[in-house]
């Protein structure tokens, strides 16, 4: 036997990962982080009641996660005021996106996404042979029309918009957002990634009914509630979309920790508001640090802000370059003229206060290189 006999869309792909982790980059440096500010992670950790939950939970952990996600489906029902039939939990978004695509995507259909958007939903598109079409975003926040208007123009099944946005921190009203929704073509699914809307301003949800056929909506635990690593995402759509989905998850793929974890995050609404909190206290932080070292800060509604390095993104790679060799993980976008910028999470007085003492030297590292 010579190996596996791979499919030509295998054998077509690179064995390539979206993300190269922190604790890749650790092993590389031969040292751990001194602050790890670049993956969007809640430093301020999940509810106590979440872990307490978790913890009570690893004496049953012989046990499969119920396949139905049963208490936290009705949990996550009443909290959004939908049926349970509106809502399918899943491993994390990353999980869900790859569902969604496998069931609505094959070899050549078209999808629409933002240049330098999150590269996640790509990889699945391409995992699955489908065709990207990328639009430019418009003064650092992606453009619903122009995303609508291409999803026409190239007869697109599914169009991909994220709001708050991932990697800009830009965001717009949950009512602008529906309104665009009017020129969204026939027969096309809007993908709305609201991954960081715990973090946003009041009216950043967009005020859509969950019978909506036009849109499916996600959410996840990762970032205002804590739970980046229980992996622990959910999608709100119509009846029928989200039955379908049975037909492709993996239905034992839900850690039962994870779920019961999950339940006692949602219902813990006093850690969330002073999570909430802290992140607002945390991105004032970033951006005068910024100020101070004569960068632009970028308006944020999630749990990072985009730095605007006021040059190219050479500059702004060799400024993050400084900062990992000093221990502050940081990430930037991949896309110009986004990356003229980096990404700095939000994280705990001492964690911003390492960064505020790195930034200076990077700037200065950079300047020299350049």
């Amino acid at each position: 036997m010579t190996g596996p006999r791979y499919t030509p869309l295998a054998q077509s792909l690179p064995a390539t990962v979206p993300f190269v982790g922190p604790e890749t980059q650790e092993r590389q440096r031969g040292a751990p982080f001194a602050a790890r500010l670049g993956a969007n992670e809640s430093i301020f950790g999940p509810s106590p009641r979440a872990i307490e939950a978790m913890r009570q939970a690893a004496g049953d952990l012989w046990m499969y996660g119920d396949p139905e996600n049963y208490d936290l489906r009705h949990a996550l029902a009443a909290h959004h005021r939908v049926d349970p039939e509106n809502i399918v939990v899943g491993e994390g978004i990353d999980g869900l996106l790859g569902y969604l695509v496998r069931l609505i995507v094959g070899p050549g259909d078209v999808v629409v996404t933002s240049d330098g958007a999150y590269p996640t939903f790509n990889y699945h598109v391409a995992g699955f042979g489908g065709v990207l079409h990328k639009v430019p975003y418009t003064g650092d926040h992606e453009d619903p029309a122009a995303l609508f208007a291409k999803a026409g123009e190239v007869n697109a099944k599914l169009v991909y918009l994220a709001n708050p946005d991932n990697p800009m921190g830009s965001w717009h009203s949950g009512k602008e957002i529906v309104a665009a929704m009017e020129a969204l073509p026939e027969d096309c699914l809007l993908v709305l990634d609201e991954a960081y809307v715990e973090c946003a301003p009041e009216g950043t949800a967009a005020p859509l009914a969950a019978d909506d056929p036009r849109v499916i909506r996600m959410r996840t635990f990762s970032k205002g509630y804590g739970m980046a690593g229980a992996r622990v995402g959910y999608a709100i759509g119509a009846v029928e979309l989200i039955a379908s989905f049975n037909k492709v998850r993996n239905h034992f793929g839900m850690n039962r920790a994870a779920q019961v974890g999950a339940l006692a995050a949602l219902q813990d609404y006093e850690w969330l508001a002073q999570v909430q909190e802290r992140i607002t206290q945390a991105r004032e932080t970033i951006g005068q640090i910024a100020r101070d070292n004569g960068l632009v800060p970028l308006p944020s509604a999630t749990n990072f802000v985009a730095i605007d390095c006021g040059r190219d993104g050479e500059f702004a790679k060799a400024v993050l370059n400084a900062l990992v060799d000093q221990g502050i993980f940081v990430r930037m976008p991949f896309a110009a003229p986004q990356n003229r910028c980096i990404r700095v999470s939000c994280g705990e007085a001492a964690d911003l206060q390492a960064f505020a003492a790195a930034l200076p030297k990077a700037l200065a590292t950079a300047n020299s290189q350049l």
